[in-house]
């Protein structure tokens, strides 16, 4: 009995709180989509000011806006720009990224959905993503149970699993956000490093795949 080959895997390396990976991740809901069983991906988090303590200053915010703005004119997508009158705002993403750690590990399928769902409640609805009462409220729409969601975001093991992720992330190379890799047999195949619009990269993971076979 013959048995059709593995699909190939993509490892999407993402942060919730990034405006280019909200662009993108639109881009490989779509892929995702047009590949439907034969393609699996897999959501990874990197550390984008995840430390962070002090509020954004004058200058940062004047460069996210920039940022912001070329993410609308190139994926169309709707930003709340009164994000930006805010005076205090801790720019911390590790609070969204242990949560979305959370979600893949108890609902693996769903992480993608819900990196979309952080994304817009973040960019398009002006939600702050440290409020743990605003992603006990976004993982709950998916269905996840608000003191299963808490046991495991509070413990000290989802903590050392997402510092284990965000070194995982650097030794791969993964430098810029958003990153797409395709796993081959000789390890990690980057064919994204930053937006990439959805005709381009299929263009690239089909000269990829075919490489692969030769």
């Amino acid at each position: 009995m013959m048995h059709a080959p593995p699909a190939p895997i993509l490892l999407y390396v993402t942060n919730p709180m990034c405006a280019w990976c909200y662009g993108f991740t639109p881009v490989v809901r779509r892929l995702h989509a047009l590949w439907h069983g034969r393609l699996k991906v897999k959501v990874c988090f990197g550390d984008v000011q995840a430390t962070a303590a002090e509020p954004l200053s004058r200058q940062e915010k004047g460069s996210m806006a920039v940022s912001w703005h070329r993410v609308q004119e190139e994926a169309y997508l709707p930003f709340d720009f009164r994000f930006f009158t805010r005076a205090d705002f801790v720019y911390n993403t590790e609070p969204a990224c242990r949560a979305l750690l959370c979600v893949r590990l108890l609902r693996p399928v769903l992480t993608l959905e819900v990196l979309r769902a952080f994304h817009s409640a973040f960019y398009a609805d002006g939600l702050d993503l440290k409020d743990t009462a605003v992603l006990v409220h976004l993982v709950g729409l998916f269905g996840i149970r608000e003191n299963l969601f808490l046991a495991l975001f509070e413990s000290d093991e989802i903590m050392r699993q997402l510092e284990e992720e965000f070194d995982y992330v650097d030794e791969l190379g993964a430098d810029t956000f958003p990153s797409l890799f395709l796993q081959t047999k000789q390890g990690f195949e980057k064919l994204a490093d930053g937006y990439v619009p959805l005709h381009n990269l299929e263009q690239r993971l089909l000269q990829a795949l075919a490489q692969t076979k030769t």
